[in-house]
């Protein structure tokens, strides 16, 4: 019978191969995910800074460009249109988001 390897020799490569299967088995998915997961999060951050600065922008816009229009009793007026304009594109994007789930 051929001699065989000896046994700490043979031992280290089974450490190597054991490490480098839980390295390419788990740790670099993660890894993935965890990129994935990140630039989402930074992604939804500035999406919700640009809708803030918009519906900003559109309300500073109706209050000054309408002129007297939403003075007086109908100054909570531009505040409503804004409101509604977010919650219309908040449902918009609610349904799109259940009609792509349902696709799957």
């Amino acid at each position: 019978m051929p001699e065989g390897r000896p046994l700490p020799q043979v031992a280290s490569e089974l450490w190597d191969l054991v490490v480098g299967y839980f390295k390419q088995e788990t740790l670099d998915p993660f890894k993935q995910l965890l990129r994935f997961v990140a630039f989402g999060v930074v992604g939804a951050f500035l999406l919700g800074c640009g809708v803030i600065l918009l519906s900003v922008s559109a309300l500073r816009a109706l209050q000054t460009e309408t002129g007297d229009t939403f003075g007086g009793n109908w100054s909570w007026a531009p505040y409503a249109i804004v409101t509604a304009a977010l919650l219309a594109g908040g449902g918009i994007t609610w349904m799109a988001r259940g009609r792509r789930g349902a696709a799957r």
